[in-house]
């Protein structure tokens, strides 16, 4: 079942997926041979529990690979087990108790198993652990210890590789007790589920052992899932104590020595002690940074880099998976098994009875086994031993080192000085002070043969290799000043840094702006280029240079204000030793002759100042780049390759020349027709560059101004469109606003909505009286029995939209709907006097008169009929929630006026003896006494 899941990783790389079928089918071949040729051997199959979640820590992916890897190497070392051969059976338990349970029931009683390794979770293991002893089957931990399965009276059967937790804070008081401190404080994190409660452990251990001869002056615990809190915390500790101790696992602990760097704590008195026993650093050390630290380093394994952990399966998965340092003791763990397994079967023993093996595994009298994690101690009480060293983070150069200071003896339980650090520390010095001196010498000696061959041969020098640079020219080039060009500033002459020194362009070159540009640059920009390009080829062809030689876009550099400057001209003799080119098959470079003119390709040996009519060529073919702009060349169109194109171009018996293509969407007429002249097969039919440059102005007149100006008016423009959109947005915006506050005033008073939109609190208000008006749909519960709830939600919509409408007359506020009741209420959120009586009873009279010309649009012939009640007194109002709040009223006048409405008839309007009262003292209504009606009230 593993490796079904395993093997699917193996899709993300072919080369990995059949390589590991390879692998695997040599694997099958050679197991299969071995099963012939040599002595069929027993089946011992063991149980491996753990979580396939690959977010836990501590899943069978960054396991697995160790397990595998030792029992293939007890199933082919003959040391271990000759006569069985070690099969294993895996089971996902999710780090779920009764997932575990369930997956143990069924290892032994379909599987057979003989040991269990696992489960990773503590809580599994506690409960898995209790049914393997009453099994009587040995079951192997290797990933952390808790209280309870450290009792051996219960778990009897059950081992673990891991050491204790507890000596950890034997290690930590005996240090203290060592350098003479007193006083500490305890800083770590809360309860952490993935680290088998190490946390809560190692805290109970550390307090335990400190409470004798030590105080702890603080106890400090942090939320892993707010760091901000650090640095509060860090303050805090800081001025109760200067010997502090982290609990915590070791990306924690980094956050917090950087947190404590930066509040100055690593410069003075205070000494971190960083406790090392989580899953992601190495078990048998925890590190002292004493006195001072610069740096905070967190080791971590990748045993999958270790080849003592590779299995077959690990060329598949281990690129896709960390191992976790755990695997180790997984590994140890099986070697362990297989020794005692070997050990009781030369003995006679019954090696399938687990207490019996666990027994006879444990004591120092016992061979150790020397595994991954080290030797493998188990004593008396089936705890394992291993040392522990004490490390100071100290700086060397500018590096960071952890010296060993201390180291506990486990076994003796005795803390010695760790000599061994110093004697590290004098070999690596006399190593390098030998080393400088060994280098030294051997320079001295390379130097000295280095410079008898040079006085050997060094008078050998042809005449016609010398050149003679004239120093006019060099002054030349200093002197040569235009706006598009490159300013030369000197040459530096000294060997072996012979240089030539010209002003920097931050932008790159001309290629680079084209191909690396954020935006595509518009028609005005390239045009602006062109121009930069002509009028510095203009002030070169009118110069004592006469030309250029080697125009292409890389020799077109580009400065912060976006300007043309020509580089890479003159200078030749200085630059290449020679005043001609001459290309041979083998160096050539096809791509880079892109722009050198035909009549210079075809010469066996053409100067390197080329020709001014060379130069309109290479133009041509730079111009053409800056309106095409593809990352390929001029020449992207053409299915040819590089060398194809030049040799065509070189031939003179082409019919039709070969030129890049032009098209006119790209550019207009006039410019297609400029740069066909330029390309011209013949030199003597191009313009010069001053005729290039009238034909620019005509064919973009407003190309002639700089890139510069054009931004200028460009940001115009923008500025200008900029308020016409945030005018038009503005509008937008108010008319959103418009349409919230009206939503939210039907849904709130218009009051209490503005107050709520300026983050005020609503007060809550009394009124002291206001009419209250309740109605209820008579038989509403046997409509909706035989009506869908589709027609149940229209036919109320239809009825309280009509009432919607008809409150919209009158100075009342709906309060709510619910269910088939409607509630409106009159004198509040605004008083209103008196009116409130008269506006609510009129309203009700117009619900009466509606209500009995509303037609039900699945039941026509059904007439609706409805009760009213009308109750008038004083009531408390105010905005209740915080999420979709709610105008509610509160008071006995809300319950009065629900039971007028319940105790009502159909079509009729009841009224309390208050209302009745006001309504009798406006005038104009017609009212008749019902009598004296039981109803419920609230008696103060």
């Amino acid at each position: 079942m593993m490796q079904q899941y395993l093997r699917k990783y193996s899709q993300y790389s072919f080369s990995i997926y059949y390589g590991s079928i390879i692998f695997v089918l040599l694997t099958i071949y050679l197991s299969t041979c071995n099963t012939i040729l040599g002595t069929q051997r027993s089946k011992l199959i063991v149980a491996f529990q753990a979580p396939c979640n690959i977010s836990h820590p501590l899943n069978a992916q960054r396991l697995i690979s160790a397990f595998e890897t030792a029992i293939n190497k007890v199933n082919t070392d003959p040391s271990y087990l000759h006569y069985y051969k070690l099969e294993y059976v895996y089971d996902d338990c999710s780090c779920d108790a009764k997932k575990s349970l369930q997956a143990f029931i069924n290892q032994v009683q379909k599987e057979n198993i003989s040991a269990l390794f696992g489960p990773v979770c503590s809580e599994a293991a506690e409960v898995t652990g209790l049914l393997a002893s009453q099994w009587n089957i040995p079951m192997f931990g290797f990933a952390g210890q808790t209280t309870k399965l450290s009792n051996s009276f219960f778990y009897d059967t059950y081992i673990n590789l891991v050491s204790p937790v507890y000596l950890i804070g034997e290690v930590l008081h005996k240090t203290l007790q060592y350098f003479g401190w007193k006083y500490v404080g305890l800083f770590g994190s809360s309860y952490d589920a993935f680290t088998w409660g190490e946390t809560e452990e190692l805290w109970t251990s550390i307090e335990n052992q400190l409470k004798f001869n030590i105080t702890i002056t603080a106890k400090v615990r942090y939320n892993t899932k707010n760091q901000s809190l650090h640095e509060e915390k860090l303050n805090y500790i800081s001025s109760v104590a200067r010997i502090i101790v982290l609990i915590c696992n070791p990306l924690d602990a980094r956050s917090i020595l950087l947190q404590a760097k930066e509040l100055g704590m690593t410069k003075g008195p205070y000494v971190f002690f960083v406790l090392q026993q989580f899953e992601v650093s190495s078990n048998k050390y925890f590190i002292i940074m004493f006195k001072t630290f610069l740096d905070c380093i967190i080791w971590q394994e990748q045993l999958c880099r270790n080849p003592d952990l590779q299995s077959p399966n690990c060329f598949i998965y281990c690129i896709f998976f960390q191992l976790n340092s755990y695997a180790a003791y997984l590994h140890d763990a099986v070697l362990l098994y297989a020794s005692t397994v070997k050990e009781m079967s030369e003995d006679k023993k019954d090696f399938l009875d687990g207490r019996a093996l666990i027994n006879t595994l444990k004591g120092y009298n016992r061979t150790p086994l020397y595994g991954i994690t080290g030797p493998v101690h188990i004593d008396e009480l089936g705890e394992r031993k291993m040392d522990y060293s004490v490390y100071d983070l100290q700086e060397s150069g500018n590096s960071t080192n952890f010296i060993p200071v201390l180291n506990f003896d486990t076994y003796r339980r005795t803390l010695r000085y760790f000599c061994i650090a110093l004697i590290v520390m004098i070999i690596l010095l006399t190593i390098t002070i030998l080393g400088t001196i060994g280098v030294t010498i051997f320079m001295k000696i390379y130097k000295g043969n280095f410079q008898k061959q040079i006085s050997d041969v060094g008078w050998r020098i042809n005449y016609e290799d010398i050149i003679f640079l004239n120093d006019n020219k060099v002054n030349y080039h200093t002197e040569l000043r235009h706006e598009n060009l490159v300013v030369f500033y000197g040459i530096c002459p000294e060997v072996p840094n012979i240089c030539i020194v010209m002003h920097y362009c931050k932008k790159g070159s001309l290629k680079d702006v084209l191909l690396h540009s954020a935006i595509e640059l518009d028609w005005i920009f390239k045009i602006s280029f062109a121009y930069d390009i002509v009028n510095g080829m203009f002030f070169i062809h009118n110069s004592p240079l006469k030309s250029h030689g080697n125009l292409k876009p890389t020799n077109c550099l580009v400065d912060s204000r976006m300007q043309i400057k020509l580089c890479d001209f003159g200078l030749w003799e200085l630059k290449y030793r020679r005043k001609s080119r001459i290309i041979t098959e083998e160096e050539m470079n096809y791509a880079d002759l892109y722009w050198t003119a035909p009549e210079l390709l075809r010469m066996e040996e053409y100067p390197f100042h080329g020709t001014q009519k060379g130069d309109v060529y290479s133009f041509a073919i730079i111009m053409r780049e800056l309106i095409y702009n593809h990352e390929d060349g001029p020449f992207q169109d053409q299915n040819r390759s590089a060398e194809e194109i030049i040799k065509i171009i070189k031939d003179p018996k082409s019919s039709v020349p070969l030129r890049p293509s032009l098209s006119v969407d790209k550019c207009n007429r006039k410019i297609t027709e400029l740069l066909k002249a330029c390309w011209d097969e013949s030199p003597e039919k191009r313009p010069t560059f001053s005729e290039i440059k009238t034909a620019l102005r005509d064919a973009s007149p407003d190309g002639h101004f700089s890139i510069l100006d054009n931004m200028v008016n460009k940001l115009e423009k923008y500025a200008n469109h900029l308020e016409e959109v945030v005018e038009a947005r503005t509008t937008l915006l108010l008319v959103e606003k418009k349409k919230t506050e009206t939503l939210l005033s039907a849904m709130l008073p218009s009051f209490i909505g503005e107050q709520l939109v300026a983050g005020r609190s609503v007060e809550p208000e009394s009124f002291e009286s206001v009419s209250i008006f309740f109605s209820d749909i008579v038989g509403f519960t046997k409509l909706c029995s035989f009506s869908s709830p589709l027609q149940v939600v229209t036919l109320l919509n239809d009825l309280y939209s009509l009432f919607d409408n008809i409150i919209q007359i009158y100075d009342v506020y709906k309060v709510e709907t619910i269910g088939d009741a409607y509630m409106v209420t009159s004198g509040l959120p605004i008083p209103n006097g008196a009116k409130h009586v008269e506006e609510i009873a009129t309203m009700s009279l117009h619900f009466l008169s509606a209500i009995i010309s509303f037609k039900i649009r699945h039941l026509p012939n059904e007439k609706l009929r409805v009760r009213i009640g009308i109750h008038t007194g004083p009531v408390v109002a105010g905005v209740v929630g915080i999420t979709r709040p709610r105008y509610c009223l509160f008071g006995d006048t809300v319950n009065t006026a629900s039971r007028m409405e319940s105790t009502s008839l159909p079509l009729q309007i009841h009224v309390s003896n208050t209302t009745a009262n006001a309504l009798q003292r406006i005038g104009g209504y017609n009212l008749q006494e019902r009598g004296t009606i039981r109803i419920k009230v609230c008696l103060l």
